[in-house]
């Protein structure tokens, strides 16, 4: 009995040695950006996971204050050593064959791993690799970075087609090339759907083109630059001179109400610009006929503005068409019809509108101010006597 006892405590002691030696364990030293040894402040954030890839496993340990971490009791195997920060990968070693004996040393130093990241970045950019890192590199960053110069490339490439076509398009629109332009401004839109500089400049080739054709054609252009113009304002939301834009487009298609809308939200997005918006809309309303709305958007553009002096000429003459013919043939004029005139004048009294202004304020009756004074001139001093 006592000679099987020993057979069998032999027997485990020696199993426990077996298994004790199947173990491995894994050390490094983890240094920061600036050289000195990293000190993990959240061992939440701040830890080394040690990924085992030839079995499932994960094992995680912390830095400590010198800088240093360790894990022992690691089954032989293959593993991928990471490093968190923060709660985020910042570098890692991948293959690590774990052994027998001294632990396995697998150092971390982010200020070299960001260099030799610069340097990988820069080799994609060129499509040129040094010596050096050809000779650091793992066949799996050599395959990796290879796939990223192929990318590089090709995206070089294609940039180099959309700044063709862009530039193709912006030369043919200013020399008014407008099917030209539309046709390159499409092509670039096909290689990068992104470019808001791009629709933008589409929807306005489509915009000029309308404007300089009549008929079926004309009409065509004006409804394909209208959904251009929406596709960029959905991209695009907070420009207020793409809705001016539109709206002066959807005018001219007599679309009043949805021309008014957009001139709102360009009123709204740039209220020092809301008298110049108003005014665009009401030329277009009275060049299509449309007085009564014209006079409306007129009176927006002055309460937008006050010192808007067009806006105040064209409400004007507005009020002027709805002046009232008396049995005795006189006219009576809408209360304010003589204030726009003078106001216009007041405030641009040698403007283009200056002299139908006098005209209509004589018509009126009205005593016409002739030393009306730029507000906005500086006021000459007198001179002194000499003596």
């Amino acid at each position: 009995m006592i000679r099987r006892l020993g057979i069998l405590a032999a027997t485990l002691l020696f199993c426990a040695i077996g298994a004790m030696a199947q173990t491995s364990s894994l050390e490094g030293q983890v240094k920061g950006d600036d050289g000195k040894p990293f000190v993990g402040k959240d061992k939440k954030q701040d830890y080394v996971l040690i990924e085992r890839t030839d079995i499932k496993g994960n094992y995680k340990t912390h830095v400590d204050k010198k800088g240093r971490y360790f894990h022992a009791g690691l089954p032989l195997g293959k593993y991928n050593v990471i490093l968190f920060i923060g709660g985020k990968e910042v570098d890692r070693v991948n293959g690590v064959q774990s052994r027998l004996g001294d632990p396995i040393p697998v150092d971390f130093d982010l200020a070299a791993h960001a260099a030799q990241q610069k340097a990988m970045e820069q080799a994609a950019q060129t499509g040129e690799l040094t010596e050096e890192m050809k000779r650091d590199m793992s066949p799996e960053q050599k395959a990796a970075l290879e796939k990223q110069m192929k990318e590089q490339s090709a995206k070089m490439a294609k940039n180099k087609e959309l700044n063709d076509a862009f530039n193709a398009g912006m030369t043919a629109m200013n020399g008014q090339q407008y099917p030209a332009a539309i046709e390159a401004f499409t092509k670039a839109s096909e290689l990068d759907p992104t470019q808001i500089a791009v629709w933008s400049n589409l929807a306005l080739a489509y915009d000029s083109l309308s404007k300089s054709q009549k008929g079926p054609e004309g009409d065509q252009a004006a409804v394909k630059g209208a959904e251009v113009y929406e596709k960029v304002l959905e991209m695009k939301s907070d420009d207020a001179s793409l809705y001016n834009n539109y709206a002066l487009l959807l005018a001219r298609q007599k679309k009043f109400k949805e021309a008014e809308d957009a001139l709102g939200k360009a009123a709204a997005l740039d209220p020092a610009g809301a008298g110049k918006y108003y005014y665009n809309l009401g030329a277009i309303l009275v060049n299509s006929g449309q007085n009564d709305p014209a006079g409306d958007v007129f009176k927006k553009a002055i309460e937008a503005d006050p010192n808007y002096a067009d806006a105040h000429y064209q409400y004007g003459i507005f009020l002027t068409g709805k002046a009232q013919v008396g049995a005795d043939g006189s006219m009576a004029f809408p209360p304010g019809t003589q204030e726009s005139f003078q106001k216009y004048l007041e405030l641009k009294p040698t403007g283009p509108f200056a002299e139908s202004a006098k005209s209509m304020l004589e018509t009126m009756g009205s005593k016409v101010d002739t030393e009306y004074q730029n507000p906005d001139a500086k006021k000459q001093q007198k001179k002194g006597k000499k003596k």
